[in-house]
């Protein structure tokens, strides 16, 4: 069990809408240019990233099979998802992992912003970095049932070989983003799923 759930502090994680209010107010700035230079920046990617967001909500049906394996589960969970909104690979996998939470009510989903709760983060490394965004599943006694980040494997592969050809940062991230436009979350739903039969499996064993 982890310590968040010993204090109590699993229950002062953000709602969905909490989390998505606080987005939409800041993409409706209309200037920012007085904020410091990193704030600045995060402010201007949280304003793509709210319309990469709204559009996935916009867009996104759940197949039929989907929708039966998050029915199976019959006992209450509780997903974090550590994110920051001005993340890019958070607005393009959060609306589809928030869409599968509200398919069962049993599934209840709080958001931990990673630059105030370091320590959670830091329980979550991916090679050592605080990569995000990062999706942990318990149960209600606390005991970990699934963990999934900071983006699909197939995603995680592409950047590896750009980066392997010497694209920089920007290249990078352009062709990232356009593999998720294509990928339309089918990946992310893929990985999912078998994290998710795997739990289902583990409970009937």
């Amino acid at each position: 069990m982890q310590n968040f759930f010993l204090d109590s502090r699993i229950n002062k994680g953000l709602t969905y809408e909490d989390y998505f209010s606080g987005f939409k107010a800041k993409a409706e700035l209309e200037d920012f240019s007085a904020f410091p230079t990193e704030e600045f920046e995060h402010l201007k990617m949280a304003k793509l990233n709210f319309q990469r967001s709204s559009r996935i909500h916009r867009t996104f049906s759940p197949s039929g099979e989907i929708k039966e394996l998050i029915s199976e589960i019959t006992e209450p969970q509780i997903w974090i998802v550590i994110s920051e909104d001005w993340c890019g690979d958070s607005a393009q996998n959060i609306p589809y992992i928030t869409e599968l939470a509200k398919l069962n009510p049993l599934i209840e989903l709080k958001i931990f912003p990673r630059d105030s709760n370091p320590d959670i983060i830091d329980m979550y490394l991916t090679n050592g970095t605080r990569s995000i965004p990062k999706l942990v599943a318990f149960d209600t006694d606390g005991n970990e049932l699934f963990q999934w980040g900071p983006r699909p494997n197939q995603a995680v592969e592409l950047i590896a070989k750009l980066k392997a050809e010497g694209k920089t940062k920007e290249e990078f991230l352009e062709q990232l983003h356009l593999w998720y436009g294509r990928n339309r979350g089918s990946e992310l739903l893929k990985e999912l799923s078998e994290l998710i039969k795997n739990v289902l499996v583990n409970a009937r064993s």
